[in-house]
């Protein structure tokens, strides 16, 4: 859906459609791969910032051990706390397992190997499975449903670049909050927070806790993470009452719990990539099913209730 203008638009300028799908799934993957070493050098970064807090961490323990003997007489034998060898093994382990984790989520050298390929076959035989599907709704007049899947194809494009701008909004505004705040690393973090922020109700909370349990164990006072917690949710209200409503707009239209299914099969089927595509996925499929009368049904099951009022109002007044 995202290269199908590039490419269009290359093959306007009388590019070969196999030239312009290569050269849009290049210019496409380097995007991606840039996105994905910035992460992964910036996990790098501040694992070394995580080495000092020892003595916080230690802190802490110190006063759940003497809150547990003062009001329940229990000794957790934590007093002393951990030794400071233990909790930079356990920070630096857990810094690869981030980055391990960031590689595995664009899948095995197979997916990795595979993926543009057939992306690339899609570009180049796009218009005949269009017309596929055009022709498999017989009962319809077949340019009428192919002027519709234009339409949707059109809609969908609409959709993913609304939030590939609301995306981008929210990254600056997470970076900005954070620098105020003065919590280090506030690029990465607000980074990181805008792309979760794609995964519907679970990304946003995420994006958040992170930045936060990492002000509690680094800054001096405890205000400086409840800040961040404050910030992200203000920031949250914006997104989903402006941001998203006035640039995303009700393209989608996906009721919530096909919604909460999609992500739990997306993310069974192919991870956190499945949980990003599962949505614009569900929406094809939704606004496909609207093309015959027969199919209609699923369109319903998918998409939000018309909710109706319970007083209602006299119009003459």
């Amino acid at each position: 859906m995202l290269l199908i203008p590039v490419c269009a638009w290359m093959e306007s300028k009388k590019l070969p459609r196999p030239l312009a799908a290569v050269f849009s799934l290049l210019g496409f993957s380097t995007i991606i791969i840039g996105l994905i070493v910035l992460v992964i050098l910036q996990v790098s970064s501040f694992t070394r910032d995580l080495k000092n807090v020892s003595d916080r961490i230690n802190g802490y323990l110190s006063d759940i051990d003497s809150v547990a003997v003062y009001y329940f007489e229990a000794n957790l034998g934590i007093k002393d706390g951990i030794d400071k060898d233990q909790i930079y093994g356990l920070i630096t382990s857990n810094s690869e397992t981030v980055s391990i984790f960031l590689l595995s989520t664009i899948g095995s050298l197979y997916g990795v190997v595979l993926l543009p390929v057939f992306v690339f076959f899609m570009l180049i035989y796009r218009r005949h499975l269009s017309n596929f599907i055009a022709k498999f709704f017989a009962k319809q007049q077949e340019r009428i449903v192919s002027s519709k899947m234009s339409d949707l194809r059109k809609v969908v494009q609409y959709y993913i670049w609304g939030l590939g701008k609301v995306m981008v909004i929210l990254a600056v505004l997470n970076t900005l909050s954070l620098y105020v705040i003065g919590v280090e690393h506030s690029l990465f973090f607000g980074l990181i927070a805008a792309l979760l922020n794609i995964i519907p109700y679970l990304g946003p909370f995420l994006g958040a806790i992170l930045p936060f349990i990492f002000a509690f164990l680094t800054m001096d006072s405890l205000m400086y993470p409840f800040l961040v917690l404050a910030s992200f949710t203000l920031i949250q209200l914006i997104e989903s009452n402006f941001l998203t409503p006035k640039i995303v707009g009700g393209t989608v239209n996906l009721n919530a719990l096909v919604t909460f299914l999609g992500l739990l099969m997306g993310a069974a089927i192919w991870g956190v990539i499945g949980m990003i595509l599962v949505i614009p996925t569900l929406a094809i499929l939704k606004r496909i099913f609207d093309l015959d009368e027969s199919t209609k049904p699923y369109s319903y099951l998918l998409g939000e209730e018309e909710i109706k009022p319970i007083l209602k109002l006299d119009e003459e007044k």
